[in-house]
């Protein structure tokens, strides 16, 4: 498994390292996204928008109470997922593995589901109010 660490000391550093993630994606990737309330999950989704082509990349917002959202990129579409506010069989009723054929899939709140095989792990810890730390997990 390879791994990658960056440093974030800025809104606008999370938005670059999720630019970086968004320029070596490729069509069928599934991002679970793995952090605390306010650590920045939906602030690096902006950024991975930004790597793909998404124009209005930042308009991209959490789908906390839509729970998907939908961006066309130049490169191809990402479907962006929040399940904090669902669980179980309702996960599986979103039928995520559809949006891969099309795009990406960024999923926010990855930790209340325990089906993502093959997935590219991102964990987003905070250490202060500004720095955070972004590991990415990739099989």
């Amino acid at each position: 498994m390879e791994r990658k660490g960056f440093i974030s000391k800025s809104l606008s550093d999370t938005w670059d390292i999720g630019e970086y993630i968004g320029n070596h994606a490729k069509r069928g990737g599934l991002y679970t996204l793995y952090g605390g309330l306010g650590t920045g999950k939906t602030q690096l989704a902006k950024g991975i928008a930004k790597g793909i082509g998404v124009k209005d990349w930042l308009y991209v917002v959490s789908p906390s109470f839509t729970l998907m959202n939908f961006y066309e990129g130049s490169c191809f579409d990402m479907c962006h997922v929040d399940l904090y506010r669902i669980e179980g069989e309702e996960i599986e009723a979103l039928q995520i593995e559809e949006f891969l054929q099309n795009g990406i899939v960024v999923v926010e709140w990855s930790e209340r589901a325990t089906w993502w095989h093959g997935a590219i792990r991102i964990d987003i810890k905070a250490i202060d109010e500004n720095e955070r730390v972004v590991t990415v997990f990739e099989s």
